[in-house]
């Protein structure tokens, strides 16, 4: 069993109201979405792994058999790094907790970009995830959910 911990502080939001249908369509994995609110944090590493690939609006960690991607807002690719920076080396291996990149959501906001964090269980069925109840306030380090 994995558990997934929240990489950042936020409110949880129903998975379906992401605003692209791979993440809501649960396509790429189950998984639980995250509000970040506006305030700029660093978002950490949800499991213990390897950080298979690192952009600065997202990054993959592989923790045994168990992928977990980490997308922070949606379409956030165009603002081609700003707001984001890097904080860990791709292919490093890190514990949970470990910083990642640090992020200021208002760059995404300010663009009209929606600043959801995705957490998902990459290639897994939809609903496979136990979702925690929408408007759940986490904190980073907070367990997300559980991965058999």
């Amino acid at each position: 069993m994995t558990e997934v911990l929240s990489p950042l502080a936020g409110t949880t939001v129903a998975m379906s109201e992401a605003p692209d249908q791979l993440f809501a369509e649960e396509r790429i994995g189950a998984g639980v979405a995250i509000d970040p609110g506006s305030v700029p944090q660093q978002v950490l590493a949800p499991i213990d792994g390897r950080l298979l690939k690192i952009h600065p609006h997202a990054f993959v960690i592989m923790g045994g058999k168990v992928g977990i991607l980490v997308h922070l807002g949606i379409d956030t690719v165009r603002l081609k790094g700003e707001g984001f920076t890097v904080l860990a080396e791709e292919k490093s291996t890190v514990t949970a907790g470990t910083p990642v990149i640090e992020w200021d959501p208002t760059a995404a906001d300010d663009a009209g970009y929606s600043t959801l964090v995705l957490v998902v269980h990459m290639e897994s069925e939809p609903g496979s995830v136990l979702q925690p109840e929408p408007g759940t306030d986490v904190a980073p380090g907070d367990p997300l959910f559980t991965v058999a």
